[in-house]
């Protein structure tokens, strides 16, 4: 297998945001914090607010996606001969470097790509695909690539997120909640086996809610609107935004998120 390409690093990004004030966490400490996300845009719509707040507050935050977002819908226009394609996965790679400079982030790897790889060479793990179950509900496409994330094995998946924990040294792991936010397949298998490998190596683990509650972490982070809809407007292919209107390639439309709650290991991030 090839040698897959080191850990990204936009440090030199003019987007990125040099200015990290002193973090008001428990003890004074800062943190090395890293999300688990299932495609490019993930990380940008379900917690682009919060990361842009710990990289502020001078956490050390990084950003492990498990795939390149290969089946994703394209949005209607200039960018929609991609779809399907194999020139999508360079796309959408460029604009996920774009989108974690705008929000701050200075390390970036794929699963399967050293150093998020416990081995020699590459293991790609592909897009898995979903379907509508519901409204506003997905679950298992109708049919799956061999090669998909979902059915990789665990104990691979669960060794390469170890070896990407180990690098970045850790302290605190967040992804999606059991359901996955919404249910789509690659997110409930970010969700157990991030889990997994935070267990191993005895890491803090926390993750995304979208309502407040007794046991969650509800932080209101409206004033990164603005660098949140910048990040999302470099995921072009995959989202449109009009003012505070974010609208998804299949047509769906939703306010951008900037409030957003933590359940779990949130000891190290303050309100």
């Amino acid at each position: 297998m090839r040698e897959g390409p080191p850990a990204r690093t936009l440090v030199d990004s003019p987007s990125a945001n040099p200015h990290r004030a002193e973090c008001p966490t428990t003890g004074g400490q800062l943190s090395r914090i890293t999300f688990v996300h299932a495609h490019p845009d993930d990380e940008t719509i379900a917690t682009g607010a919060l990361i842009a707040q710990l990289v502020e507050r001078g956490h050390a935050v990084s950003v492990l996606t498990a795939t390149r977002g290969e089946l994703g819908d394209v949005v209607p226009g200039p960018l929609s001969h991609l779809a399907g394609t194999p020139e999508l996965v360079a796309h959408r790679e460029n604009e996920l470097d774009a989108a974690l400079a705008t929000l701050g982030v200075t390390e970036h790897a794929f699963l399967g790509d050293p150093p998020a790889r416990d081995g020699i060479g590459s293991r790609h793990y592909r897009d898995s695909g979903m379907a509508w179950v519901s409204e506003g509900v997905a679950g298992p496409a109708e049919s799956s690539d061999e090669r998909s994330f979902c059915a990789a094995e665990e104990a691979d998946v669960v060794a390469d997120m170890i070896a990407w924990l180990r690098h970045v040294d850790a302290e605190l792991v967040i992804t999606y909640d059991a359901d996955g936010g919404y249910g789509h397949p690659d997110h409930v298998r970010c969700h157990h086996l991030a889990r997994t490998a935070a267990d191993v190596l005895a890491r803090e683990f926390a993750v995304v809610v979208h309502e407040p509650g007794e046991d969650v972490l509800w932080l209101d982070l409206e004033r990164h609107l603005p660098v949140v809809i910048r990040a999302l407007e470099q995921h072009a292919s995959q989202v449109s935004v009009d003012g505070t209107t974010l609208t998804h390639s299949g047509g769906q439309s939703e306010p951008v998120r900037t409030s957003v709650g933590l359940r779990g290991d949130t000891g190290r991030i303050s309100a």
